[in-house]
């Protein structure tokens, strides 16, 4: 999700919820306590440099359970963010321990903004050797065509 895509949806919303995909919510009554621009320089195995930019979100768990945040004050933080420190449209990741820290992409199911994982993966697997994934096929389907194309008699030689 992209900066612009939680500044349209957060002023259709009551209340701000983030739920990671397994179900489980992250505490009503977490706290935003960062916004900011991460910048990723780094060099992939096929040996192109590449470089990153998101808007970082951090979540925290206060323990404060009066505190509810609401939507107009998280556009209201997401502004003068894009304002301080000139985070452009960038797509959002979002941090927040649960057993330790972890980074996640956001997205939106209707009603709750949601934590999904994130995966890691090569990005030069044409440099580094890594085999292409072959094309699963089913057997069945396999005997079934070679009979129906080459038998004897069928006429297609």
């Amino acid at each position: 999700m992209k900066l612009s895509e939680i500044k349209t949806i957060l002023p259709t919303l009551e209340n701000v919820e983030f739920q990671l995909e397994d179900g489980k919510f992250v505490p009503e009554h977490f706290h935003v306590t960062e916004i900011g621009i991460v910048t990723k320089n780094f060099i992939d195995c096929g040996g192109t440099i590449r470089k990153e930019e998101k808007a970082n979100f951090q979540l925290w768990d206060a323990h404060d359970f009066e505190h509810r945040l609401k939507p107009g004050k998280l556009l209201h933080i997401i502004k003068l963010s894009e304002e301080k420190l000139g985070i452009g449209d960038f797509e959002i990741e979002v941090e927040y321990q649960d057993q330790t820290i972890g980074k996640y992409d956001l997205d939106f199911n209707g009603e709750n903004f949601v934590l999904k994982n994130k995966m890691t993966a090569c990005l030069a697997n044409d440099a580094c050797g890594v085999p292409s994934q072959k094309q699963k096929v089913n057997l069945g389907e396999l005997a079934h065509q070679q009979n129906s194309c080459c038998a004897p008699d069928s006429g297609c030689c």
